[in-house]
């Protein structure tokens, strides 16, 4: 049995919270595959480490780094399409997540352009800038966007029309 339909704002809204979990796993996966980066870092971090015990590292690094991804994609999708079928409940997480990576996008891009990321020793990529200038632009329209069609979200209550009215 198929419920109501979404209206457009609140399909768009959906559409670009997945959009946004999808550039986002990209991008941690594409940043998971640099293993150069990663043994280097594992290097610098524990010099004492053999080649053979980095590699086992780095492999088991990717792996849960894999299976995180793929869970929080999972969990954003599973989020937007109960919100698009009018769950209230996961309009507010969705909201949320959403303020808390808008304010986190904000705060790196601030960083960033006030060379306090730099000053720190944090590298930000003009490819990582890119991803966080878009992924905060789609989620703060999902944002207003899934908040302006209310009336989608509200429960129907019934009326027991037997009990008299006094």
């Amino acid at each position: 049995m198929a419920g109501p339909v979404a209206p457009r704002l609140v399909e768009v809204a959906r559409w670009l919270w997945i959009s946004s979990a999808c550039i986002g796993m990209v991008r941690f996966v594409a940043q998971l595959f640099d293993r150069e980066m990663l043994v280097a870092e594992a290097r610098r971090q524990n010099p004492e480490l053999g080649q053979d015990q980095i590699d086992a590292g780095v492999n088991g690094g990717i792996l849960f780094g894999l299976l995180i991804a793929t869970a929080v994609l999972l969990a954003y999708t599973r989020l937007a399409n109960a919100m698009a079928r009018g769950r209230n409940w996961a309009r507010i997480v969705l909201t949320v997540l959403g303020a808390a990576s808008v304010a986190y996008g904000l705060f790196r891009l601030v960083a960033w352009a006030s060379g306090a990321a730099e000053s720190v020793g944090v590298e930000m990529t003009g490819t990582d800038l890119g991803v966080t200038f878009v992924t905060t632009v789609l989620e703060a329209s999902a944002v207003v966007l899934m908040w302006r069609v209310s009336a989608h979200f509200r429960r129907s209550v019934a009326v027991d029309s037997a009990t008299p009215r006094t």
